[in-house]
């Protein structure tokens, strides 16, 4: 199997010129080629004025046959050679644009997977696909256009400009004067066309995040009945895309006629004046090829020139593109796998005086203290909405918090993201299942039988009654699968790589009290050595634990269950309640 492309680390990615000065071979090549296919270019003009000059002498029995098959076999050559060029100039250009687009995805979706979950939810996800797929491609479309242009419009243009001031400088000047023309109008145009061009972009990630919602919610609108209200807000997100990228096309890609049509205006006066040269009353001595070679060479230099004005609009809507990604183009986070941790042996954890919430806003939790050795398993539960989650959560450092949290003699915060990997293995409230198979979601690519785990979790039995085993696709986000599924997949991805501290967020909030109790037995079993902290708002399993975390009110109150039991009446009472409740379901 072939090793996939190295990427290369750009240094500061969010400016546009690092991804120029990462390319600086290609580039080197396609300057060389370019300026060598693009001065060739005026051969063309050059040999069809003397192919037309021969034909005539012909005609006119001054000249044999064999003269026009020897200019035209020269011809010929010196044409294959200024393709030759113009093929090198390509493959490096497209070389560029590949690479290009390579490193900016590669960037973009280091910055995106190192991104707290609460900056992702600033941005919704059809805004995030829309710029990782069409906002990138058009950022390296409109730097290829530059790139290519820079050769095949302004040397090229040098070039034709140069013969036309040879053969009468007067008339080029003259015929030249409607370039300009249409190089203001394209510039005029900019403000109009980077303002469409924002507005079709944000009406693309409306669309896409409408589309995304309609299939993931697909089966709860149809329960209750929802799906023409539904239908209807996506049928006006889709005509308002419709209407925005008519109007973005039609002020960039329609505008190209035009400006060929004013370009070319020209060849009326090359007509009119360069038949003056030819019968020799005008302002300067032509004969046929003189003629035919200025007529060509301008026509060539006028859609060349028409291009460079559309040139204008690509540019813009790369900038307006460029615009929407920047934000996202961060330095590369590298993941270091170099520790010198003993993983072995961490220690046990010690939290002190811990507060937590975001910048900014009301503290969470305040002022919270406990520990757990190797073996124990904590419970962690309060009321609803009383920071629970948010304490998992900063465990894993994905909430920003004072005070100290110690793995060992270590400060949490000291450590890498690796680091923390290595040490502590979290589930969350939501299964976050891939859309792979009910194998890969446990094994994340690591190697290892799975079939212990999934007995240690209850599911065994039910993974081999499916069709495909382990190999059943869960489906997007897991919507093949129950939620009692889900919720026994993610656990035993979490034992399956169970490192020395595992963060439980309710794990049986999806099963009966028959499973949950078996599963936690196996729990016991396989995390015998480990740290356990298990976060659930159920709390018939807490009289078996260790020790208990209550949380209520910002604060936290650490102790046995039977300690709670009689000192703290709220934990006494949600746990009274629960078991009156088991109670009556049972009856």
């Amino acid at each position: 199997m072939s090793q996939p492309k190295q990427i290369e680390k750009v240094t500061k990615p969010d400016h546009i010129l690092s991804y120029f000065k990462l390319e600086l071979w290609p580039l080197l090549l396609v300057t060389v080629s370019g300026i060598f296919y693009n001065v060739g270019m005026i051969a063309g003009p050059y040999f069809e004025g003397r192919l037309a000059q021969c034909l005539f002498d012909i005609m006119n029995g001054y000249q044999t046959f064999s003269a026009m098959i020897s200019l035209a076999v020269t011809y010929l050559a010196v044409i294959l050679a200024v393709q030759l060029m113009r093929c090198i100039k390509r493959f490096y250009v497209r070389r560029f644009a590949n690479d290009t687009s390579r490193n900016m995805r590669h960037m973009l979706y280091n910055s995106l997977v190192n991104m707290s979950q609460e900056e992702l939810k600033q941005e919704s996800l059809g805004a995030i696909m829309t710029k990782a797929v069409t906002d990138v491609d058009a950022c390296v479309e409109g730097m290829r256009k530059f790139t290519t242009e820079i050769f095949d419009t302004g040397v090229v243009l040098a070039s034709y400009l140069a013969m036309l001031f040879v053969y009468d400088w007067r008339l080029a000047l003259l015929s030249g004067i409607f370039t300009p023309i249409a190089y203001f109008i394209a510039g005029q145009l900019k403000i109009r066309i980077t303002q469409y061009n924002m507005e079709y972009k944000k009406s693309a990630g409306r669309l896409n995040s409408s589309t995304m919602d309609r299939i993931s919610n697909s089966i709860t609108y149809r329960v209750y009945g929802c799906e023409p209200n539904r239908d209807s807000a996506y049928e006006t997100h889709l005509a308002d895309y419709e209407k925005r990228a008519v109007s973005a096309n039609l002020w960039g890609s329609a505008m190209q006629p035009i400006y060929n049509i004013i370009s070319m205006c020209g060849a009326v006066l090359i007509i009119y004046s360069g038949s003056k040269n030819v019968l020799g009353t005008g302002w300067a001595n032509w004969n046929i090829a003189a003629f035919t070679t200025f007529l060509s060479c301008f026509t060539k230099m006028a859609l060349k020139s028409s291009k460079a004005a559309n040139l204008f609009n690509a540019v813009q809507k790369a900038q307006v593109s460029w615009v929407r990604i920047k934000p996202l183009m961060k330095e590369y986070v590298e993941q270091n796998t170099d520790s010198a941790i003993d993983f072995s042996k961490p220690g046990g954890l010690t939290v002190s005086g811990l507060s937590l919430g975001w910048p900014g806003g009301p503290k969470i939790l305040k002022g919270l203290s406990f520990s757990a050795g190797p073996g124990q398993i904590l419970g962690v539960s309060g009321p609803v909405a009383s920071g629970k989650s948010a304490l998992g959560k900063a465990l894993i450092g994905e909430v920003p918090y004072e005070g100290s949290i110690r793995v060992g003699e270590r400060e949490l915060s000291t450590l890498s993201g690796y680091e923390r990997s290595r040490l502590i293995s979290y589930m969350g409230h939501q299964p976050d299942l891939v859309s792979d198979s009910i194998e890969e979601n446990i094994r994340l690519g690591e190697h290892g039988s799975i079939a212990p785990y999934l007995q240690a979790v209850c599911f065994g039995k039910e993974v081999s009654q499916m069709p495909q085993g382990a190999a059943t696709s869960v489906g997007s986000g897991g919507i093949k699968l129950s939620g009692g599924q889900q919720a026994r997949t993610a656990l035993a991805r979490t034992l399956y790589n169970a490192q020395h501290i595992l963060i439980l967020d309710d794990p049986f909030s999806a099963v009966d009290r028959g499973t949950e109790q078996k599963i936690f037995e196996n729990l016991r079993t396989l995390a015998a050595d480990k740290i356990v902290i298990l976060i659930s708002h159920r709390l018939y399993l807490f009289p078996t634990l260790d020790k208990v975390l209550f949380l209520d009110g910002g604060r936290g109150v650490f102790s046995t269950h039977d300690d709670l039991m009689e000192k703290n009446p709220t934990y006494a009472e949600l746990y009274h309640a629960q078991m009156e409740g088991e109670m009556q379901n049972e009856e």
